[in-house]
């Protein structure tokens, strides 16, 4: 995510703050700061937050490190005012894996919870929450309020996260209890419907209260299964076509001695953005139209090809689907593949061309799905 910068690194997982995140810690000291008057009461709401925000990593920890237990990467996890977000790469492909790994981020938070039930004496320290589950004596900050504030907070994430509206926490635990008689596709449907009319209730429900933190928490929610959806489809399609038959078998290529100039011409000639620089049958690398655009900006010489391309390249079978190659590029950061069978390189498939193969094949998907109902109407009429 840009506008982040890594923090830590736990199990091969970076932890980032986002820039936007800062704004949560001045919210913390203004808010404790009005109410004390005091630098110390607006230092003490930037504790808070801080540790409110490491129950939150530690809350994603859990989602991730389960993900990695069952083979599948996380890249890194962010925080954000609104709380955290674990990239991982893709979904597991056994609901019960979904489920352990939605199940973990809350169950991170109940063990906090009861840590600090324990350190505060039990019921004894509870006592000093009113109705509301707020502090009688919010405006003196102490060893004692703290954590009271912080279990409150981890029980409040518990709750929040099990609410069953996709793709919180308990979304994705109910979306795996349907898709083991369901199947994944119609699961996902199923949930991110209950997701967003859940979110249009906390949408009601903010405005009416004049509360923007449940509004932004629904609109968060509401596109959010909406994308889970379109994720859910696109996973579908792309697994009906291997990559083999979608590399582009008419690329224009490179050789060594070509410079960024021919690069130029045939960004301007054609519609092809990655281009493969060859020697005989072998690749050496990719020329990426960033790389001729950051060549352009940064050089007035002509430079080769061969001191711009990229020579780290992914390499994919040509047998695999094209959901398996989207996946292996979301795991390694990468945006363009070469296609080899075996050890013989057939040619390149970017991020590009997956999202306008899904488009076409999810066309003619929905045109045999047209033809499929008409022909049960015609079965049906005789």
């Amino acid at each position: 995510m840009g506008w982040s910068f890594q923090i830590a690194r736990i199990r091969g997982i970076s932890i980032k703050v986002h820039i936007s995140f800062f704004l949560i810690l001045i919210l913390g000291a203004v808010q404790w700061g009005g109410m004390t008057g005091t630098i110390g009461g607006a230092l003490y709401g930037v504790v808070l937050m801080i540790l409110l925000f490491t129950c939150v990593t530690l809350h994603e920890l859990g989602h991730s490190l389960v993900a990695v237990h069952f083979g599948i990467p996380v890249r890194e996890i962010t925080l954000l005012p609104l709380g955290g977000v674990s990239l991982i790469t893709r979904n597991p492909d056994k609901p019960i894996q979904e489920m352990l790994i939605a199940i973990a981020g809350p169950l991170v938070n109940v063990v906090i919870a009861a840590i600090l039930f324990v350190a505060l004496g039990g019921f004894g320290g509870v006592d000093l929450l009113n109705g509301r589950g707020l502090l009688l004596n919010m405006g003196k900050p102490s060893l004692t309020s703290m954590l009271l504030w912080l279990l409150a907070a981890n029980v409040s994430l518990v709750v929040f996260n099990l609410i069953p509206a996709f793709p919180l926490d308990g979304g994705r635990f109910m979306r795996a209890l349907l898709a083991m008689p369901l199947g994944y596709r119609r699961a996902t449907r199923i949930a991110s419907i209950v997701g967003q009319v859940i979110a249009l209730g906390i949408g009601i429900f903010g405005l009416v209260d004049g509360n923007f933190i449940l509004i932004l928490i629904a609109v968060f929610v509401f596109f959010g299964a909406g994308q889970e959806t379109a994720t859910a489809d696109s996973k579908t399609v792309l697994t009906t076509r291997r990559v083999g038959d979608a590399y582009n078998k008419n690329a224009l290529t490179l050789v060594v001695g070509d410079r960024v100039s021919k690069v130029v011409d045939y960004l301007l000639t054609s519609h092809q953005p990655n281009f493969a620089v060859m020697q005989g049958s072998n690749l050496l690398g990719i020329v990426t139209r960033d790389d001729v655009l950051r060549a352009l900006a940064t050089s007035t010489i002509d430079l080769y090809a061969t001191e711009i391309m990229e020579r780290d390249v992914l390499k994919v079978e040509s047998s695999k689907t094209l959901q398996d190659v989207s996946e292996t590029m979301a795991q390694n950061g990468k945006r363009v593949v070469a296609v080899y069978d075996n050890s013989n390189y057939l040619g390149l498939v970017g991020i590009e061309d997956i999202s306008e193969a899904f488009t076409i094949l999810a066309f003619l998907e929905r045109q045999e799905r047209h033809r499929q109902e008409l022909r049960a109407v015609q079965q049906a009429k005789n």
